[in-house]
């Protein structure tokens, strides 16, 4: 297991990710900017986060909502200049703010000089910098492709959307029937690999903190359980420990055996994939809906395997919600809300706050898709500060916004939520506040559950740094209910609901209920 060095304020760090075309528009032109981030850094600082992942701020036609780069050294005007960005890093710093950007390491759009100059039928500096079959013919075997678009003979390999075309880090182990599979340390991928540090180091030089990589274990093609990719991370790993030890990876990769091998700090938890993370937020019967018909006990199991794999380090980020996924409030509403925060600011590695989910934002419904974000485009709505024009986002004409907002006359806003004690906002500030006063529920906090099984409640786990130990025992469902308990309980440091009773050996939780507890 890599020996990465993690730079200590990542300890407590808890992210609030901002989706930056969606959360303050300081110019009137219904799109968020950087600027309008800046006016916002007290908001953030004041509700306890101390970290920000912006999603993709750089040059794009938008085609998949700057997933699809066009200039990886240019921020996108429609935010701002690279010195408004420079200036935000610069503010957020001077309020105990880390930020991190969002790298798309695997691919770019094909707006993209890289890409258009390697279409070029003539050879030139960028025609490896993708990975092209050599004959138009030949559509690669296993992935999707562009073909016939240019002078250049050949099929082009794409990861996503077909106008996002894969850079060229090579092939773990080429077919040599196929001249066009490259290895790792050929020429092409050499460049493409130089490149990336060089991306890296010109932002990390204005002041940014690091990045969260998107598809981090996707750079690699024909990757025999991802060798070559850890390989590689591991390069930029030692690159970045030479020139800026303090720069924080953070992976979408949600194999953290993989992840923290390569030199990443930390991995997020998928919402695809195994990982069973859906099971707890976003299906038929969600484990912390009130009707109590949930299950926990897959997503436990997946955990403890990846939390063993990290050897305990378990740094595994666990977000409340993101760009990707359907808003927390579409399934779970009320006092269900702050219960799941209670369990995703209790649980090891780095918290993620998806913007808006901290005050319940809704999940629009019914909108044409916005810049790629088809299903996922009602989860991108712009934030709600207040009861002004725009519920505060932006005073450009309604029809003029990024995306439509949430049209209710109740619909959520920072503006009411602080002024009520019982809001959700205030439920996580608390929440985030108890956190930070005992190192055993931070991030590097060990985790052992000591209550789960199938399709029932409650569930329970202990956090423990040194001598602190808490336990954590949460209720979600309309019914009481009890397990077996002999902890003996020294103080609690948080509870929501009814009263708890631990007593002969049995911890009776009422319904709606949770609860963190020093134990001895």
């Amino acid at each position: 297991m890599s020996g990465t060095r993690q730079p200590k304020w990542l300890d407590d760090a808890i992210f609030y990710e901002i989706y930056p075309q969606s959360f303050c528009d300081s110019n009137g032109d219904g799109i968020g900017d950087f600027n309008g981030i800046i006016s916002k850094l007290d908001y953030i600082k004041e509700l306890g986060c101390n970290a920000i992942w912006m999603n993709p701020c750089f040059e794009s036609p938008f085609g998949d909502a700057g997933y699809d780069v066009s200039d990886f050294y240019q921020a996108a005007p429609r935010y701002g200049t690279n010195e408004d960005l420079k200036r935000l890093f610069e503010e957020a710093h001077k309020r105990g703010i880390h930020v991190l950007l969002d790298l798309v390491a695997g691919h770019t759009s094909t707006k993209h000089k890289w890409f258009i100059e390697s279409m070029k039928a003539e050879k030139n500096e960028y025609t490896d910098r993708y990975i092209w079959t050599d004959c138009v013919w030949e559509e690669p075997e296993g992935y999707a492709s562009l073909r016939g678009i240019s002078d250049r003979d050949g099929s082009c390999v794409v990861n996503f959307f077909s106008h996002q075309p894969a850079l060229n880090y090579g092939f773990y182990k080429p077919d040599s029937s196929k001249k066009w599979q490259q290895s790792m340390d050929d020429e092409g991928p050499q460049a493409t690999l130089a490149e990336l540090k060089n991306i890296m180091s010109f932002w990390l030089s204005m002041g940014c903190d690091g990045f969260r990589v998107d598809m981090a274990g996707s750079l690699v093609k024909l990757d025999e359980d991802g060798k070559g990719t850890i390989k590689l991370w591991q390069n930029i790993r030692a690159f970045l420990d030479a020139t800026y030890p303090e720069a924080v990876l953070i992976s979408e990769w949600g194999e953290p055996d993989k992840s923290l091998e390569g030199g990443f700090h930390m991995d997020f938890l998928l919402h695809f994939g195994p990982s069973h993370y859906n099971d707890l937020f976003r299906c038929e019967e969600p484990f912390f809906s009130n009707r109590g018909k949930g299950d926990a006990s897959a997503f436990v199991q997946k955990y403890v395997e990846n939390y063993q794999k990290t050897n305990g380090k378990g740094l595994i980020c666990i977000p409340s919600g993101n760009h990707d996924m359907d808003r927390l409030a579409r399934s779970l509403q009320g006092d269900n809300l702050k219960i799941a925060f209670a369990f995703l600011l209790s649980m090891p590695g780095a918290p993620f706050i998806y913007y808006g989910d901290e005050i319940g934002m809704r999940f629009v419904e019914n909108l044409t898709s916005v810049e790629g974000g088809y299903s996922r485009t009602g989860s991108r709505s712009p934030m709600q500060w207040d009861s002004s024009t725009n519920a505060g986002f932006s005073s450009a004409p309604k029809d003029k916004l990024y995306i439509p907002q949430d049209a209710s006359a109740d619909r959520p806003t920072v503006e009411a939520q602080q002024k009520d004690p019982k809001s959700l906002y205030h439920e996580v500030q608390k929440l985030i506040q108890i956190r930070q006063a005992h190192p055993a529920l931070q991030n590097k906090g060990k985790i052992e559950f000591v209550y789960v099984k199938e399709h029932a409640y409650p569930l329970a786990y202990v956090r423990s740094v040194g001598d602190e130990r808490v336990l954590v025992i949460a209720n979600p469902s309309d019914h009481a209910c009890s397990f077996p308990c002999e902890f003996l309980p020294q103080e609690i440091i948080y509870a929501f609901g009814g009263e708890i009773q631990i007593a002969n050996g049995i911890a009776n939780m009422p319904a709606l209920s949770v609860a963190w507890i020093s134990i001895g």
